[in-house]
């Protein structure tokens, strides 16, 4: 069974740094779309970033580009998102989700890319870890 566990969040504060990890156990494909997702009370969930770990190639959301940087890590099948000059509008549940071995992945555009609109993709989803932002 896939299921990804994430870890790493926390209480910052404006300007703050943040860590997420998470390890997707069970994973069986070679390569596939893994992404951070988050949602904040009231509003709708929105991608933050992805990366397909067949290239490495990554999509950032507009409002974290510059700020966050996702990465794969040791062992495999593991992710982190690094967050850095985090802002309260930055605050939400995030999670980390992961397809079934590429299915997200989109090369129409000529640059191989997750795509993550709504998540509808992605099959396998962690329970989430809680990122709060103070001013």
């Amino acid at each position: 069974q896939v299921q990804p566990v994430e870890s790493g969040g926390g209480s910052v504060q404006t300007g703050g740094s943040l860590r997420l990890s998470c390890v997707v156990s069970g994973y069986a494909y070679s390569a596939g779309c893994m992404a951070w997702f988050r949602h904040a009370p009231g509003k709708e969930r929105e991608a933050v970033a992805s990366i397909y770990t067949g290239s490495g190639n990554t999509f950032y959301a507009d409002i974290v580009k510059g700020r966050f940087t996702i990465s794969q890590d040791s062992p495999e099948n593991a992710l982190s998102l690094q967050m850095n000059s985090l802002k309260p509008e930055d605050t939400a549940m995030y999670y980390c989700a992961a397809d079934k071995g590429g299915v997200a992945e989109d090369c129409s555009s000529g640059y191989c890319h997750c795509r993550v609109e709504g998540g509808k993709y992605f099959s396998f989803w962690g329970q989430g870890t809680q990122v709060t932002v103070s001013s």
